[in-house]
């Protein structure tokens, strides 16, 4: 699988993308809201991609690795997953997710990746509703998710905070 943007590429996550992985996921500032400490370890990354790449087969659909078209470079993440495990009161529904290394953030890579998801869930994919969550105080991802045309619906508790959760029908989704 692969999708392409005016800037981007969105492809699954190989074993190689596991040094840019790691500087994303072992990045304080990057995982400030994600409730999981920071990865210490390259093989630590690998067990992450190892992780999503079984995600592809069993549910058909995973996180993608987001390339910058110009530099050809690993930027982030991005995508829909399928949670499988209860998350408010949810389960086995299509999740947006999406993480980028700091020189990245503040130039629409986030939007133009997720739009290309949402493509993927609604058009695709054939999905009749997409949710997100993001902690309360992460107002970046708060404001890409209502950009993007989610609802905020509830709050949750999770161990690190509170989490807002939205959700996006399909009729309100404009492409």
């Amino acid at each position: 699988m692969k999708i392409e943007t005016k800037r981007l590429i969105l492809r699954k996550l190989e074993e190689t993308d596991a040094e840019r992985m790691f500087l994303l996921d072992s990045n304080p500032e990057v995982m400030k809201y994600i409730g999981v400490p920071v990865l210490t370890e390259l093989h630590e990354s690998l067990n992450v991609i190892r992780m999503i790449r079984n995600q592809y087969d069993e549910n058909g659909t995973g996180r993608l690795a987001v390339i910058e078209k110009e530099s050809g470079l690993l930027i982030g993440w991005s995508g829909l997953k399928l949670l499988a495990e209860e998350t408010n009161g949810y389960k086995n529904v299509l999740d947006l997710g999406y993480r980028y290394l700091p020189e990245s953030w503040g130039k629409g890579y986030a939007m133009e990746a997720a739009r290309a998801s949402l493509d993927l869930g609604f058009i695709e994919m054939k999905a009749d509703v997409i949710y997100a969550y993001a902690h309360c105080e992460n107002e970046g991802s708060n404001h890409i998710l209502t950009k993007l045309g989610f609802e905020k619906t509830s709050e949750f508790e999770e161990p690190d905070g509170i989490c807002n959760w939205y959700e996006l029908k399909r009729e309100k989704y404009i492409p």
